[in-house]
């Protein structure tokens, strides 16, 4: 198991999001960062990490 990353922290949070590595389904993630509408995010049960692109709100721009 991942270690907890140090960006996370409980007020940071994100909702409805399946954890790809576990069986946490549709539950809070730690957001630890975003670059737009692309979320870096942690779960709270098994410390994956993963990005997830929302495609929603302010993107990226592509250079």
């Amino acid at each position: 198991m991942l270690p907890l990353d140090p960006q996370a922290d409980r007020g940071r949070r994100a909702w409805g999001m399946d954890c790809p590595e576990c069986d946490d389904r549709g539950g809070w993630r730690y957001l630890l960062s975003n670059s737009g509408s692309l979320l870096h995010l942690q779960c709270p049960s098994c410390h994956h990490i993963w990005s997830h692109e929302t495609y929603f709100g302010a993107t990226r721009s592509t250079p």
